[in-house]
């Protein structure tokens, strides 16, 4: 163990996630908060803004914020993902740069490499899959980044397995600044369960078109009803931008969207321990992003 944890003096401080998209960044954020608050899926950008989640390791309190992928940004939202990316690691203590070791170094995380190294973040280089590489891949592949960059240590892990986290989590305890904790002892998360509501459907929203349909939607919670049963009352929109791709999302019969509302609806009641009344509808908003209340919506800034 490390002073500060033997000290029995409290440390707490941020810690961002960051890496190219599909890294692995929210599978890890759950396996370090012990509870799903961040969708996970295997279409790349799905993180649209920065989400917040908080551990606990001994004595330190460690506030997670897991950030969309960065990447050359073209188009609007894009450039917002990216901008909230950089925000979430320059105003943290602590930044991890995850890494997917299944792939090639790309241009991608070389460039975040590099900008980490100018920002002087202390930070650490989490090469993540490792349950399925060669361990000769995996050091060659820790060479060349911290050729690239500077690095104050190179874990290898499992954010799937659980592989190599607790190693992770003294790390970053190591660097933490000593004060008192944030949050009370079983605070996971500051997503409010409207946005937690609206992530799981989008999540499973992308599981069932993830070929049919770009990034061209956006998932809201519009009421939320507490009934007095016990159960709760969601009503949800989906806003796309053409009318063929409401089409596609309703489907025949209205078979696709029962089927996401279906698999949304189980997750809710499992995540919020209730019987869930969920009803989703579809709408077109043509340059849905291209609207700045939309970018209000999900946490992000409006980029010119």
């Amino acid at each position: 163990m490390n002073d500060i944890l033997n000290s029995n003096e409290k440390v707490c401080g941020f810690v961002a996630l960051v890496g190219a998209p599909n890294a692995g960044k929210s599978t890890l954020l759950n396996a370090l908060v012990g509870s799903k608050i961040a969708i996970v899926t295997h279409k790349v950008q799905t993180t649209r803004s920065r989400l917040v989640g908080v551990a606990v390791h001994d004595d330190a309190q460690m506030i997670f914020v897991d950030t969309p992928g960065i990447f050359t940004a073209k188009k609007r939202l894009e450039r917002a993902m990216v901008a909230a990316a950089w925000e979430g690691a320059n105003d943290a203590d602590i930044v991890i740069l995850l890494v997917d070791c299944t792939h090639k170094i790309d241009d991608s995380t070389r460039t975040i490499a590099e900008g980490l190294k100018q920002s002087s973040k202390k930070t650490i280089l989490a090469l993540n899959k490792i349950d399925i590489v060669k361990r000769d891949t995996l050091l060659a592949m820790a060479q060349e980044l911290n050729d690239l960059g500077d690095f104050e240590e190179t874990l290898m892990i499992s954010a799937k397995t659980g592989n190599g986290l607790s190693d992770l989590q003294n790390k970053i305890a190591n660097f933490l600044p000593k004060g008192p904790w944030l949050y009370p002892e079983d605070h996971l998360t500051d997503i409010t369960e409207r946005v937690l509501a609206s992530e799981i459907t989008r999540e499973k929203f992308f599981e069932r078109f993830h070929e049919e349909l770009p990034y061209a939607a956006t998932i809201e919670t519009e009421r939320w009803k507490d009934l007095k049963d016990g159960s709760v009352r969601i009503e949800q929109v989906i806003y796309v931008e053409r009318d063929s791709q409401k089409a596609i999302v309703i489907g025949k019969g209205g078979k696709g969207l029962k089927t996401i509302g279906k698999m949304a609806r189980e997750e809710l009641e499992e995540l919020l321990d209730r019987k869930v009344h969920l009803f989703i509808f579809v709408k077109v908003r043509k340059g849905w992003s291209d609207d700045k209340e939309r970018y209000r919506n999900m946490g992000l800034d409006w980029i010119k």
